[in-house]
């Protein structure tokens, strides 16, 4: 790693500020964090277990990573052996867009593709390359398309759209020519929208998503939601492509399950409207019991597992247990300074206390380090994670061989 370079970190400083001077944006972000950071308290006093489920995760994931090779494999082999899918390794960005062109092969060249919200695949663009091949692409998540109608980034692992305000979003989803009268409620907002996105789900072609977790022994994914959207997107279009990090693999079914309602749970929207469990392509057995695949569902199930960067990570003495997070987003509700700025202190994707590590695995370790200088070290991330990551640690790291270099 380079030194300290004054340039980077001005880049730096300046997007913290133009977050600082976004009237919009901080008043998105106040009306949001008032609901945002009480939410997992009132669901860990409900129901304590949940507590004790993260930590048994930590420690099954752990184990994960240590063996991750074995079970990457297996998670391969599962998915042709037991959810009659296909399963690929990604290491590169490249390497997805290559897969994903080969599975849309042979098909009309302008494709209605519905997407469900996955945060690998803003790490991808792949949303932006679709588009660029000329196919007609649109989020599903509501906070995901309001990301995509305003050309930005995401502000939270969670609720993307954090930092809109509701005026601000009639405007954007005006684009569609939806037509929202500009006082309109939440509920009417929410009510057009789903007017809009119906015919899209029913004329789609392709569906894609990520994965809250992958069961290694059978080829699972899980999926944990309270829109609605992803079972739409995964069950109408003909074609299913799941892509996702190989730290969401988890040994079993039952701890897939787990992690996805501890990420629910951590995120404060327990118990989760829908838990998804696909297994491959739709099928039936209802004439002699005789398995056939392509029902009322899709008749493709993809699986793409994604480097991306992981591999390495692995090798670092501190930034490999980034890898343990499963993105709930409870570690930025309660950071001083993502409070201020949002994702803005942040990467091209990732923001706030993970974001420090997420930037140094995915994209730059030099721009890392130069954004955990803005850290304060505080330790109110790790006090909160459900994995219990040493982020302020991980922050330190960071600085400490950013100043090394440098001296």
């Amino acid at each position: 790693m380079s030194g300290f370079n004054e340039s980077i970190y001005g880049r730096v400083v300046e997007e913290v500020y133009r977050g600082l001077e976004n009237a919009t944006l901080r008043e998105g972000l106040k009306r949001t964090i008032d609901n945002l950071v009480p939410a997992p308290y009132r669901v860990l006093g409900n129901w304590g277990y949940l507590v004790k489920l993260a930590e048994e995760l930590r420690r099954v994931k752990e184990d994960v990573l240590k063996n991750i090779d074995y079970y990457i494999d297996l998670t391969l082999k599962s998915v042709r052996e037991y959810a009659r899918g296909e399963g690929f390794y990604a290491k590169t960005r490249e390497d997805v867009y290559k897969i994903v062109d080969m599975i849309l092969e042979g098909h009309r060249r302008r494709m209605v593709i519905v997407k469900a919200k996955s945060m690998v695949t803003e790490e991808l663009r792949l949303r932006e390359y679709l588009i660029e091949k000329g196919h007609e692409v649109y989020e599903t998540d509501l906070g995901e398309l309001l990301i995509q109608l305003s050309q930005g980034k995401p502000m939270h692992a969670i609720a993307p759209a954090i930092h809109i305000p509701r005026e601000e979003a009639v405007k954007l989803i005006n684009k569609l020519g939806v037509n929202i009268p500009m006082d309109a409620t939440h509920d009417v907002i929410v009510r057009r929208v789903r007017e809009f996105l119906r015919e899209k789900f029913t004329k789609a072609d392709v569906g894609i998503s990520g994965a809250n977790a992958v069961a290694a022994d059978t080829g699972s994914i899980v999926l944990v939601e309270n829109e609605g959207n992803i079972r739409l997107s995964t069950s109408l279009p003909p074609v299913h492509i799941a892509i996702t990090g190989i730290e969401k693999i988890m040994p079993t079914l039952d701890y897939a399950i787990k992690q996805a309602l501890v990420q629910s749970a951590y995120a404060g929207l327990y118990p989760p409207t829908y838990l998804t469990v696909i297994s491959g392509p739709s099928s039936t057995a209802d004439i002699e019991y005789r398995r056939v695949y392509g029902a009322h569902g899709p008749h493709k199930f993809y699986l793409i597992l994604y480097d991306g960067g992981r591999r390495r990570a692995l090798e670092s003495p501190y930034l490999w247990e980034q890898l343990l997070c499963i993105k709930c987003g409870r570690c930025q509700g309660e950071c001083p300074v993502w409070m201020l700025t949002a994702n803005n202190w942040g990467g091209s994707v990732y923001g706030g206390p993970m974001g420090m590590a997420w930037v140094a695995i995915t994209e730059d370790e030099v721009k890392a380090a130069h954004l955990a200088l803005l850290c304060l070290q505080c330790g109110r991330c790790r006090d909160v994670c459900p994995m219990k990551i040493d982020m302020p640690k991980i922050a330190y790291m960071l600085k400490k061989s950013l100043w090394h270099k440098t001296g």
